[in-house]
């Protein structure tokens, strides 16, 4: 079919001018037997996308789909540039898909948005009391509303929580709803999440994304706002946090699994949103029945954890005992009711699809009200009649597991397959629903595709429920596809239309006080400033690599041979730093072979301490602080690692020639030098800057003491070309030769890079920085002076003073002593912040 015919044989708006017409016509046609999103049933565009149409951006030009093309890459370009994943791991852990988004939102009325409000807040109070019934008196099973198998074989039914204080009274505070509208227009429950609900990052990044796009129609249309939302969500966990705090400041924290969790992207997007630090389970630690953050002054309380971690991963001594992203102890801390949980452990047992076939009876037990919106036709196996009538009507109905399997909630299988009979508590039996279809704009048509909306309802407290006036949208692909991110989907922005006025509420709350703004301040974990430490180490290793692997190659394609000193002593660094693989000949040996060893190793990511091995691992210590990080400095460590990998398509076995990769090198150089200044000006100077800055400081001293020992013991600063060569590692060729002009004397290069403190390359420059930045990081006198006691007290620990009357050989001796002592400082010195910063030995001060 031509996407620029009419669709249908009479179209009412093919007729219409401008934006409308098109969307008319270029719409494919749903098939028969489900809602069509997009269209009446008589063919019409529905009144909200007429609305749409109207407030579309009008082009220069004629052409609006070529305008809609447009804008659906800058989408595509925004989000590969904000690093926003979906990260769906293969074997070798590579995340294999960036988020999807498309262009076009899904717009649902003000009477569909009352219907859906009213249903899921009915549920979500539903839930809340189901609850804590189940870990209260159990009357739902001990009259038979809720069958106790189902309930005592489900690992998420936590019996340690039975009786449990749960602070506020409140154990969901958040609950998440996958809805679907059937091709009658009502809208149905599809699935219910209660452990860490994901999505709420996505779906402030996707509204941002598309209300921008659509700015006019976004306006016009009354589009419910969303901060309103998050801070009801905050409000509420602060309010039971308060308790727990007993009059001080409570501090919440988001728990993720880490890096490798599929949506951590949004955790840290979150986080930032929120406000909230970003924790891992090895951030935390309980001590007396309490959680404490471990932080690099000390040991912090935390009162309240917002989760994104599933209840069985959360505490290897009473749950998983494989799960390294726990906290041992933290059941207990929750049974003591000593940390808000939200949501609390033990509510995994509320996501089996069997709960939905129960929840009608329940419903009416409990409010003498029935549900007001449906969902799924459900049927666990487990009970004897239910099974009797659905057991030879299986098409077309999902067979999932009852309980997790394979750490998913719930998986489809065959029913003809299976042997249900053998163990019937294990499957439940559900009716399809086929999805309503939402127009997808791509290759120049409006694609139907299937649909499903996941709504948030929030807690306020005193039994009263909040739904967030948007939601993700998710989109299959095909008819029987899965709208599941993880298995190729895509979302959509969810526009919800109000005939009232926008909520214009914003995240800010009340005014702060005093008290409340020294409170407040982003403590830094230990991990955080683990992290921090490495990416300042990191990006200056890799600096220094790039600098020298330069040097070297610019050397060997000289027309001129060099000096053997020289030779010697770059082939020796080039070994030590990781630039070439020992056993290599050496450029004294073999040129040729020097250099295709040396060329190999640059782009190989595996090999030890290489350009592109030190890329990745700067990459990765900035993935772990995403929530810290400006988007525009993790874009650029990503394009940085991409860009380079991308000069060396044949990997290490088959290099490009040397005239490829000098520029590649001169990019690179160009790139690290953009991070560095991104992490000098524009970082907060609290703790974790500082302790970025100390990591940069000593992996500096370590590089360049080393650069100066192997031109020493070679011998190579007696020729022209040795001193150019330092010079160049040292980055201070300009100033020396606007110093000293034509005099390369072995005092001045030492006057120049060894005593000068207003050098930042020179060893006194370094020391002068470090010892700085050392006095400033959270330690007591007594600790301060142990880590000054490292270095030289003032200066580089020689002066030049000492020198005089000296000859080069006794000069070359002493520079020599002197750089092996600060280098061996300086790693001594990194294992010492390690210690007493990252790893919270015992006897540390806690502030409690």
């Amino acid at each position: 079919m031509n996407a620029s015919q009419s669709t249908l044989p009479f179209d009412p708006d093919a007729a219409a001018g401008g934006a409308l017409a098109m969307l008319a016509e270029r719409a494919l046609p749903a098939e028969p037997g489900v809602w069509d999103e997009l269209r009446d049933s008589d063919g019409s565009v529905r009144p909200a996308w007429r609305r749409f149409a109207d407030w579309m951006p009008e082009p220069a030009g004629a052409d609006l789909a070529a305008d809609l093309d447009r804008r659906l890459v800058q989408i595509a370009q925004q989000i590969r540039l904000d690093g926003v994943t979906h990260n769906v791991f293969d074997d070798q852990g590579a995340p294999m898909r960036p988020w999807s988004l498309e262009l076009l939102p899904l717009l649902i009325e003000p009477a569909d948005w009352a219907e859906i409000e009213a249903g899921v807040t009915q549920r979500a109070a539903l839930l809340e009391r189901v609850l804590a019934d189940l870990y209260g008196e159990r009357r739902l099973l001990a009259e038979g509303l809720l069958p106790p198998a189902l309930a005592l074989r489900h690992p998420g039914y936590l019996r340690p929580m039975i009786g449990a204080h749960v602070p506020g009274g409140l154990r969901l505070h958040i609950v998440a709803f996958d809805l679907a509208r059937g091709p009658d227009g009502r809208w149905w429950v599809v699935a219910q999440r209660t452990q860490g609900p994901s999505g709420l990052g996505y779906v402030l990044h996707n509204r941002l994304l598309v209300s921008r796009q659509f700015p006019d129609a976004f306006r016009e249309l009354r589009v419910q706002h969303l901060a309103a939302s998050y801070r009801r969500l905050l409000d509420t966990v602060e309010a039971a946090a308060r308790e727990v705090a007993r009059g001080a400041t409570p501090r919440l924290a988001l728990l993720t699994p880490g890096p490798y969790s599929e949506t951590y992207y949004e955790h840290a997007y979150l986080a930032r949103y929120l406000g909230l630090p970003l924790v891992e389970g090895g951030d935390l630690t309980v001590r007396d029945e309490r959680v404490f953050l471990k932080t690099v002054e000390g040991l912090e309380p935390v009162h309240a954890l917002l989760r994104r971690l599933d209840d069985d991963w959360c505490d290897p001594l009473e749950l998983r005992p494989d799960s390294t992203l726990g906290v041992p102890g933290l059941l207990q801390a929750a049974r003591a009711g000593s940390i808000v949980m939200a949501n609390a452990l033990g509510s995994a047992f509320l996501e089996s699809p069997a709960v939905q076939g129960f929840l009608p009876g329940i419903c009416e037990r409990l409010t003498g009200e029935p549900l007001r919106m449906p969902a799924l036709p459900t049927w666990w196996c487990g009970e004897a009649a239910a099974w009797r009538d659905v057991h030879d009507q299986l098409d077309g109905k999902f067979v999932r597991s009852t309980f997790p399997k394979g750490g998913r909630t719930s998986q489809v299988h065959d029913g003809h397959q299976l042997r249900v009979h053998e163990d019937p508590d294990a499957w439940t039996i559900q009716g399809r629903l086929r999805f309503s279809r939402a127009p997808i704009w791509g290759g120049g048509a409006l694609n139907p595709r299937p649909a499903m909306v996941r709504v948030y309802a929030i807690a306020e407290g005193d039994g009263r429920w909040h739904v967030l006036p948007g939601g993700m949208t998710r989109v299959s692909r095909r008819e029987d596809a899965s709208v599941s991110m993880q298995r190729g989907g895509s979302s959509l922005d969810t526009w919800v239309l109000t005939d009232g006025p926008v909520d214009t509420f914003s995240m800010l709350p009340r005014r702060l006080e005093v008290d409340d703004i020294a409170a407040r301040r982003r403590p830094v974990s230990s991990r955080t400033g683990e992290n921090l430490f490495w990416l300042g180490r990191y990006t200056e290793r890799t600096e220094q690599l790039v600098r020298l692997a330069r040097a070297t190659l610019l050397q060997i394609d000289a027309e001129s041979d060099a000096d053997l000193a020289v030779q010697r002593a770059l082939s020796a660094m080039a070994v030590a730093s990781g630039l070439t693989p020992p056993g290599v000949p050496t450029l004294e040996q073999s040129a040729s072979r020097f250099e295709r060893a040396l060329l190999g190793a640059l782009g190989d990511a595996d090999g030890a301490w290489s350009v592109a091995f030190n890329l990745r691992a700067l990459e990765q210590a900035s993935q772990a602080l995403r929530e810290r990080l400006s988007s525009e400095q993790w874009g650029l460590i990503r394009s940085m690692r991409e860009a380079f990998e991308a000069a060396f398509p044949g990997g290490p076995t088959r290099p490009p020639p040397l005239p490829e990769v000098l520029p590649a090198l001169d990019r690179l150089a160009l790139r690290l030098a953009a991070v560095t200044g991104v992490q000098t000006d524009r970082m907060t100077r609290d703790h974790g800057w500082r302790l970025l800055a100390v990591g940069r400081l000593l992996e500096r001293l370590i590089g360049l003491c080393s650069r100066l020992e192997a031109l020493l013991q070679a011998g190579a600063l007696g020729s022209a070309a040795g001193v150019d060569l330092l010079l160049e590692l040292f980055d201070s060729a300009i100033t020396f030769r606007a110093r000293y002009q034509r005099h390369e004397d072995l005092l001045a290069l030492a006057d120049l890079l060894v005593f000068d403190d207003s050098n930042p390359r020179a060893h006194a420059g370094v020391l002068r920085r470090l010892r700085t930045e050392l006095r400033k990081l959270p330690l007591d006198a007594a600790g301060v002076a142990a880590l000054l006691a490292r270095l030289p007290a003032e200066g580089s620990g020689l002066t030049l003073e000492s020198l005089r009357g000296a000859s080069d050989a006794v000069i070359v001796e002493r520079l020599l002593a002197l750089s092996v002592s600060l280098r061996a400082a300086a790693m001594a010195l990194a294992d010492d912040v390690g210690t007493r910063f990252f790893t919270l030995a015992h006897g540390q001060d806690q502030r409690v």
